[in-house]
C-alpha cells in the first residue's frame, strides 16, 4: 500500500477534494432519506399509499428516525461545504470547475426529494389552478377553488392574493395544466425551474465576480454551494431562486453596458417576485456608464422605466391581470418573524403595552410602515451617493436594507442579496465569518421547522421531534468547532482575521 504522505501534494489534494465531494453527496443523500419520513406530501399523493412512506410516517420510530436523518444529513452537507473552502484555500486555477461539481452532485439527491422546510411549492400549484379556473390570484385567495387543501397548500393561503409577479403565475398555469392534478409531477416541475435559478446563479456570479476582481470560485462557493442554498431554492423548491438567478443575470449585463437586455431579464425577476425592482434604479446607473452626468443618468433611468413599464404592460394585457402585483406588492403582508429586527421590536412593544392594558393592533402597522420608509430612505442614499465602481455594492446595500427591515424575514430572502455581496467581495475576516454564522443559525433552525407529521402523531410526540433536531444540530455544531480536526480550526483563524483586520484599522 502506498504511504498517503509520501504521495504528491497536488495527488494528495486530489483524494481530498473527491471526499469532500463524496462526503456532500452523502449528506444530500441523508436529507432526501429524511424527506421521506417528515417532507410535505399532499394527502390526495400516491405516495402515501406506498409501504416505506407508510412505515416512516405512520409509526413514531420512522418519524423519529427521519427526523434525525435530515438532521444529520444537513450537517454532512455542511461539514462538506466548510471542507470545500478549506480545501480550495488560495482558489488556485481550477476551483470554479470544482465548485460548480460540487453544486451539481450535491444537488441531484435534492432534485427528487420530498419538499422539506417550506410548503409553498403546494401553493404554486393552487395558483396555477386559480389562473386556469379564469380567477384572478391577486383578489382571490386559493380557498375558493375546489379541493385546494386536499392538494397540499398551507391554510395561510387560503385568503390571501399571491404575492408572486405575473410572469410565474403563467408559469404556475403552464405547470398545472401540463399535469394536471398530479401534485408530485408539478413538484418535480417547479424544483427543476428553481434548479434553473440556481445555474444562472452558478454562471453569473463567477463572472459578476471577476469584473469586481473578486475570486469568481470563491463567490460561487459562498453564494451558490452554500447548503443554506442548496435546502431553500433545490429542496424547497422556492421560486426566488429563479428571481435571484434572472436578477444577478440582470445586473451582469448591465456591468456589460447592454442595458436594452438588461432591463429585459430583470423585468423577467420581477414578474417572479416584485421585490426585485429595487434593483431598477442601479441597472439605468449602471447602463449610463462610469462618466454620465446626471442628466444622462435621468435619461437612462427613462430608458429603464419605460421598457420595464412597456414590457409588464404586455404581460398584464395578455394575462388580464394588469398591474393586480404592484397592489399586492405594496398593501399585503402581514404578520412578523422572531429573527426580524423589527419583529423584535413589535414581539417587545406588544408585551410592554400589553402589559399596561393597552391596545397592540396599531404596532405593526406603525413599526412596518416605519420600516418602509427608513429602507427606502437608505436606498435612496445609496442610488445618489458612492462611485461608479462600487455601484453592484451599493445595489447589494440598498436590497439589503428593503430586506431586513421587513417585519417579516424568511431564511430565503437573505439569499436574494448573498450573490451580489459575494460578487463584489466577501472578506476572509468577520465577514466570512457571519455569513458561517447566518448559515449555521438558520440550517438549524430549517431541520427543525415545518416537519410534516400526521395530527394523530403530533399529538403524542408533542414538540419531541423539534426538541431532537435541536439536539442533533446543537451536538453536530460542538463537534464542527470543538472536536474534528479539520473544521475546528475554520472559527479561531477567521476571528484571528476579524482581530488583525480592526488592528490595522486602528
Amino acid at each position: 500500500m502506498v504511504d498517503p504522505q509520501a504521495m504528491p501534494l497536488s495527488a494528495r489534494s486530489h483524494r481530498a477534494r473527491t471526499r469532500v465531494l463524496l462526503s456532500g453527496v452523502l449528506g444530500s443523500l441523508m436529507i432526501f432519506a429524511g424527506s421521506i419520513g417528515v417532507g410535505w406530501l399532499a394527502s390526495v399523493s400516491p405516495l402515501n399509499r406506498d409501504p416505506l412512506f407508510i412505515a416512516l410516517r405512520t409509526e413514531s420510530t420512522g418519524v423519529l428516525g427521519s427526523v434525525i436523518i435530515l438532521a444529520l444529513g444537513c450537517w454532512v452537507l455542511f461539514r462538506a461545504w466548510w471542507r470545500l473552502g478549506q480545501e480550495l484555500r488560495g482558489w488556485p486555477e481550477g476551483s470554479l470547475a470544482l465548485v460548480k461539481r460540487a453544486v451539481w452532485l450535491w444537488s441531484i439527491p435534492l432534485l427528487v426529494c420530498i419538499p422539506i422546510m417550506s410548503r409553498d411549492v403546494f401553493a404554486y400549484i393552487g395558483q396555477g389552478r386559480l389562473v386556469q379556473a379564469g380567477q384572478d390570484p391577486y383578489v382571490d385567495g386559493i380557498s375558493s377553488i375546489n379541493n385546494w387543501f386536499q392538494l397540499g397548500t398551507d391554510t395561510m393561503w387560503a385568503q390571501d392574493g399571491t404575492p408572486y409577479g405575473p410572469l410565474y403565475l403563467s408559469i404556475e398555469y403552464l405547470v398545472v395544466q401540463l399535469v394536471g392534478q398530479s401534485t408530485d409531477a408539478a413538484i418535480l416541475i417547479f424544483r427543476a425551474i428553481a434548479f434553473i435559478g440556481v445555474l444562472l446563479c452558478l454562471h453569473f456570479v463567477p463572472k459578476l465576480a471577476s469584473l469586481h476582481q473578486i475570486n469568481g470560485a470563491k463567490a460561487a462557493w459562498i453564494a451558490v454551494a452554500n447548503p443554506l442554498v442548496l435546502l431553500n431554492f433545490v429542496a424547497s423548491a422556492h421560486n426566488d431562486a429563479l428571481m435571484t438567478g434572472l436578477s444577478v443575470w440582470a445586473v451582469y449585463l448591465a456591468c456589460q453596458r447592454r442595458g436594452v437586455w438588461a432591463v429585459i431579464v430583470l423585468t423577467a425577476s420581477i414578474g417572479v417576485k416584485p421585490i426585485t425592482l429595487v434593483l431598477l434604479p442601479f441597472i439605468g446607473l449602471l447602463w449610463a456608464g462610469p462618466k454620465a452626468t446626471w442628466p444622462k443618468r435621468i435619461l437612462y433611468w427613462f430608458y429603464c422605466g419605460a421598457i420595464l413599464l412597456g414590457l409588464m404592460t404586455l404581460v398584464g394585457w395578455m394575462n388580464g391581470y394588469w398591474f393586480g402585483w404592484l397592489k399586492v406588492m405594496l398593501f399585503t403582508g402581514t404578520g412578523y418573524s422572531i429573527f426580524s429586527p423589527l419583529g423584535i421590536v413589535i414581539l417587545l412593544a406588544s408585551g410592554v403595552f400589553s402589559a399596561f392594558g393597552i391596545s397592540t393592533d396599531w404596532i405593526l402597522p406603525v413599526v412596518k410602515l416605519f420600516g418602509r420608509l427608513v429602507g427606502v430612505a437608505l436606498a435612496m442614499v445609496v442610488i445618489f451617493r458612492g462611485t461608479y465602481s462600487h455601484l453592484v455594492q451599493r445595489l447589494a446595500i440598498a436590497f439589503a436594507a428593503i430586506v431586513v427591515l421587513s417585519p417579516v424575514i424568511q431564511p430565503w430572502y437573505l439569499l436574494w442579496i448573498l450573490p451580489f455581496f459575494a460578487a463584489t467581495g466577501v472578506r476572509d475576516d468577520w465577514q466570512l465569518l457571519w455569513v458561517h454564522l447566518t448559515t449555521i443559525y438558520f440550517v438549524a433552525y430549517q431541520a427543525a421547522d415545518q416537519l410534516f407529521i400526521w395530527q394523530f402523531l403530533q399529538d403524542e410526540l408533542g414538540s419531541l421531534p423539534q426538541m431532537l433536531s435541536w439536539g442533533v444540530s446543537a451536538l453536530c455544531i460542538a463537534y464542527l468547532l470543538i472536536i474534528d480536526p479539520k473544521t475546528r480550526k475554520i472559527a479561531p483563524e477567521l476571528l484571528t482575521s476579524t482581530r488583525w483586520h480592526y488592528k490595522r484599522l486602528r
